[in-house]
């Protein structure tokens, strides 16, 4: 056999077993007549000790061993002399009687340790020596510790685990689909599922009654640090249930999951429930980072006509935040703030400031342009203190201008160290808008899908008012990032089609694309609704990760490129033509 241990398993009781063990070099080292060698597994590191006064030929043949070569060894297992406290086998060592190269290996593009010397492209396109690295090991077995704890409470709360198809209709509502064409249809194509939404819906008219799936998705979509191409759901929907059932189960789950895996106990206290109106109005955010206060002033009545400057005058919205402690701040980091909040990723003009002094005074950016009484007013609104620093922000457009600020506060919080990846803070944002209007399509869009259901006391301003209807939508929140979210479902057929013309489909149309759920619920549709989870984004939480790639084997870069396949790449003209398909210069346009 090629191994009867492990190498992350032999401890100082195992001393003088005789073992064999395999796996990869991590490091080497020659010290006079003695050579250790550190091997490596997915369980741990052992170290191995060759000496030359023992077995010459023995120890020529390990100098000669580089690093991630595959090796055998047999020996027996004896405590160390020098001790490492930071290994787990760091007790004992292994004297080696026997060593057999299963594999040589040529010197890697960078180092396997958990602080490489490998770029972010780099171990991309080696992933499979990147996933070898202990920290990014340590990911992946988190993600599948935590998909056997959702299977195992979701079990325990009668759902069932269903497959969907991967192969789909397209819904253009939305993000861009990933489109598959059908060579047994010519001219015909699949897409990839945007989520499994429909065929959720349609298991709960089938009388599933409760269902989960842990899915992957696809969405042709811009990239960031939290969003891939293909991503993973934990999909559920549930049957006669109302939000409060919905909101009330997945708190527990949420409980649950950080209890087991991460042994951090969130309280027996419901989470917090913030209606989306009021997360914009004090956070700017329909996801807002609830670890630290810094919430917003509104200071319209403070400063805009009570002085002459006209930035103000002029602005539809005037907010503040109020760092505690932070007066001291020099000419240099006020500067880095204002070029951080007028850079192009937030779009700013420009930010103001008011230093609270010792002796309760103000002093500000616009001091030439306000009475003392008024930057007093200010001070008070603000509920600011001596030593406090107010950070202001205003805008013609109201909801550009709370954003802004919104990515002001993230970055105070950060610099004053508030965004503590050790705590977590959970809620939920609720009464979202039911539709957004679009400038591109310059029409009504579903702010969440068009499958969610209204407020029903809403339901009568689908006929007058459809951009004041909230919709019976829920996201739940942690530490600013939304980790998952969901809403009860439209189970009756003229309600849908209510929804369908608001949007501007015809019916026509709306029977073309969504007609096989619209004749389902002719047949019995109970009343549903549910929730999804990004796997993706929780696990990147628990694992302390700013971005979701290192918890995916096998993740695409921010170009969309999955650059160690060099997927997506072109395709023979056989497979085109079997496809009936023809290429378009991209060059010359569409």
């Amino acid at each position: 056999m090629y191994r009867t241990k492990t190498c992350g398993e032999l401890r100082l009781e195992n001393a003088g077993q005789e073992v064999v063990l395999a796996g990869w070099v991590q490091r080497s080292r020659k010290m006079g007549g003695m050579t250790f060698i550190d091997l490596r597994d997915r369980y741990g590191i052992t170290q191995l000790v060759f000496n030359e006064k023992v077995d010459v030929e023995l120890c020529q043949k390990a100098n000669k061993i580089g690093r991630e070569y595959v090796i055998q060894i047999k020996g027996t297992v004896q405590e160390r002399e020098s001790k490492n406290a930071k290994m787990p086998t760091g007790d004992i060592e292994i004297i080696v009687q026997e060593l057999n190269v299963l594999n040589a290996s040529d010197v890697p593009p960078f180092t396997i340790e958990d602080n490489t010397d490998g770029g972010d492209d780099l171990r991309m396109k080696y992933r499979y020596l990147d996933l070898r690295r202990s920290c990014v090991r340590a990911n992946l077995e988190l993600r599948h510790r935590f998909c056997l704890a959702v299977r195992h409470f979701l079990d325990s709360k009668g759902f069932l685990e269903i497959e969907t198809p991967v192969l789909v209709g397209s819904t253009p509502e939305g993000a861009r689909d990933f489109i598959v064409p059908s060579r047994m249809n010519p001219g015909m194509f699949y897409a990839l599922p945007q989520s499994p939404q429909t065929l959720k819906q349609l298991l709960m008219v089938a009388g599933m009654d409760r269902y989960f799936q842990i899915v992957k998705c696809f969405r042709d979509e811009d990239l960031r640090a939290d969003r891939q191409p293909e991503f993973t759901q934990i999909d559920c929907e549930m049957s006669f249930v109302e939000q409060d059932d919905i909101i009330r189960l997945f708190e527990e789950m949420a409980k649950y999951l950080f209890k087991e895996i991460r042994g951090y106990d969130l309280g027996e206290a419901p989470f917090l429930r913030l209606p989306w109106s009021e997360a914009m109005r004090r956070f700017g955010s329909d996801k807002p980072d609830m670890r630290f206060g810094m919430e917003f002033v509104e200071l319209m009545d403070v400063l805009k006509g009570t002085g002459s400057f006209g930035v103000f005058n002029e602005a539809a919205y005037i907010g503040g935040i109020c760092a505690k402690g932070c007066a001291h701040y020099t000419r240099k980091q006020l500067d880095e703030l204002t070029n951080f909040v007028k850079s192009s990723q937030i779009g700013a003009k420009g930010l103001v400031y008011a230093r609270i002094q010792d002796d309760g005074s103000v002093k500000s950016s616009v001091d030439k342009f306000y009475t003392p009484e008024v930057l007093q007013q200010l001070k008070q609104t603000m509920q600011a203190e001596p030593g406090d620093l107010i950070l202001i922000i205003s805008g013609p457009d109201a909801m550009k201008a709370r954003k802004q600020l919104c990515e002001l506060r993230l970055e105070m919080g950060s610099r004053l160290g508030l965004r503590d990846k050790n705590k977590f803070a959970l809620l939920w944002v609720v009464d979202f808008p039911m539709f957004e209007w679009s400038d591109e399509e310059q029409r009504l869009m579903a702010m969440h899908h068009p499958f969610t259901a209204p407020k029903p006391e809403d339901v009568p301003l689908l006929d007058t008012d459809p951009a004041q209807v909230k919709a019976n939508a829920y996201d739940m929140v942690c530490n600013g990032v939304e980790v998952g979210g969901g809403s009860i479902r439209i189970h009756d057929a003229e309600l849908q089609a209510k929804i369908f013309k608001v949007l501007g489909f015809t019916p026509e149309r709306a029977q073309e694309q969504f007609g096989f759920l619209m004749n389902a619920f002719k047949y019995g549709a109970p009343p549903h609704g549910g929730l999804a989870y990004g796997l993706d984004r929780w696990v990147s939480l628990f694992a302390g990760l700013d971005s979701i790639r290192d918890c995916i084997a096998f993740p695409k870069n921010n170009s969309g490129r999955d650059v160690m396949l060099d997927a997506p790449s072109r395709v023979d003209q056989k497979q085109l033509d079997e496809l009936y398909l023809s290429l378009v210069d991209p060059d010359k346009g569409k």
